[in-house]
C-alpha cells in the first residue's frame, strides 16, 4: 500500500534541494553556451585553434561526466600552482567545482552543435552581408550567429535537458540538490523506491517545462514555419 503521507513529506523535503538544482543547471548552461560559441569560432579561426578544440571535444566527450567532476573536485587541489593561485578560494568549494565540470562538459557537446549550426548558414546570406559592406564582426553578430542559433536550437535543447538531469551527479561532491536530498532521506528511512519516485517526478517536471520553453522559443524564432492563420470565413 502506498504511504501518501510519506510521499508528500518526501516531496517537500526534495523540493528543498530544487533551488540548487536550478542554479547549477542555469549557470552551467549559460556559461556553457558562451564557451561553446567561443570554441566553435576558434575552430574556424585558425588551424592551431581547430586542433585545440578538436582535442578538447575529444577528451570531454570521450570521458564520463562523473569522472570529470572527480578530477576537478579532487584533482585540481593536488597542484601547488592551483592551491596558491587566486582561483583556489573558488576551486576548493564543491559548488564551483560542480559548476566548472558541468560547464566544461556541456561546452564540449555544445561546440559541436554550434559548429553544425554555423555550417548550416546559407552561403547566400553571408555573401549578401559582404556585398552590403558589413564588417566581419557585424556579419557574425547580425547574420551568421542568429541564423546558426536557429539551426542549432533543436539539438541544443536536447543538450540543455541532459544538463538538467546531469546536475544529479553534483551530489557526489556533497552538494545537497534534489538527488543529494534523496540520498540523505534514504539513509534515514531505507525507503529508496518512494524517495527515488519523488525525485524522478521532480526531474520529469523540470524537463517537461524546459522542453515546452524550448519549443515555444523555436516557434517564435521560425515564423516562416508556422501555419497561416485563417479567419472565420476560412480565408487566409
Amino acid at each position: 500500500m502506498i504511504d501518501t503521507d510519506f510521499l508528500a513529506e518526501t516531496l517537500l523535503k526534495l523540493l528543498g534541494g530544487l533551488p540548487i538544482t536550478l542554479e547549477l543547471s542555469t549557470i552551467s548552461i549559460l556559461a556553457g553556451v558562451v564557451l561553446a560559441v567561443l570554441l566553435a569560432l576558434l575552430r574556424q579561426a585558425s588551424r592551431v585553434g581547430g586542433l585545440f578544440v578538436r582535442a578538447y571535444v575529444f577528451v570531454l566527450r570521450g570521458t564520463p561526466l562523473l569522472l570529470q567532476i572527480f578530477l576537478v573536485y579532487y584533482g585540481l587541489g593536488q597542484f601547488p600552482l592551483i592551491r596558491h593561485s587566486i582561483l583556489w578560494p573558488f576551486l576548493r568549494e564543491p559548488w564551483w567545482c560542480a559548476i566548472l565540470a558541468l560547464t566544461l562538459n556541456t561546452a564540449a557537446y555544445g561546440s559541436e552543435i554550434v559548429r553544425g549550426g554555423l555550417a548550416a548558414v546559407p552561403t547566400g546570406a553571408v555573401e549578401a552581408a559582404r556585398v552590403a559592406g558589413m564588417s566581419r564582426w557585424t556579419m557574425y553578430r547580425r547574420i551568421i550567429l542568429p541564423l546558426a542559433f536557429r539551426q542549432a536550437l533543436p539539438a541544443y535543447g536536447n543538450e540543455w535537458v541532459i544538463m538538467v538531469k546531469s546536475t544529479s551527479l553534483a551530489s557526489i561532491v556533497t552538494l545537497m540538490e534534489v538527488t543529494g536530498q534523496a540520498y540523505a532521506i534514504i539513509s534515514e528511512t531505507y525507503r529508496a523506491m518512494e524517495v527515488f519516485l519523488c525525485a524522478g517526478a521532480i526531474y520529469l517536471t523540470l524537463t517537461f517545462l524546459l522542453t515546452r520553453a524550448i519549443g515555444a522559443l523555436e516557434h517564435r524564432l521560425t515564423p516562416y514555419l508556422r501555419r497561416p492563420e485563417t479567419t472565420l470565413g476560412g480565408l487566409a
